[in-house]
């Protein structure tokens, strides 16, 4: 879901509950709807991430959400990443 739709979600209240990932050396974020679970994506449909913590909670802040969830079990900060 890109970043336009879930603002509107967040604004009609439909979006509660945010959760920031780290997985690899990088952040997403999944947002828990009454649906189920959706990951924000960039308008190409890809998984929309981030390199730092504090980029992804800025993000967060800025849809208008004041709290999120952080998952850090796979997060490997050294980890790096496969050019393709």
């Amino acid at each position: 879901m890109d970043e336009k739709m879930i603002r509107a979600m967040v604004t009609a209240g439909a979006i509660k509950k945010i959760n920031i990932i780290g997985n690899g050396a990088r952040f997403h974020i999944e947002a828990n709807t009454p649906n189920g679970s959706v990951t924000a994506e960039t308008k190409k449909g890809k998984i929309k991430t981030w390199v730092t913590l504090d980029a992804a909670a800025k993000w967060v802040r800025s849809i208008g959400i004041g709290t999120a969830n952080i998952n850090l079990s796979r997060w490997q900060p050294g980890q790096r990443e496969l050019q393709i």
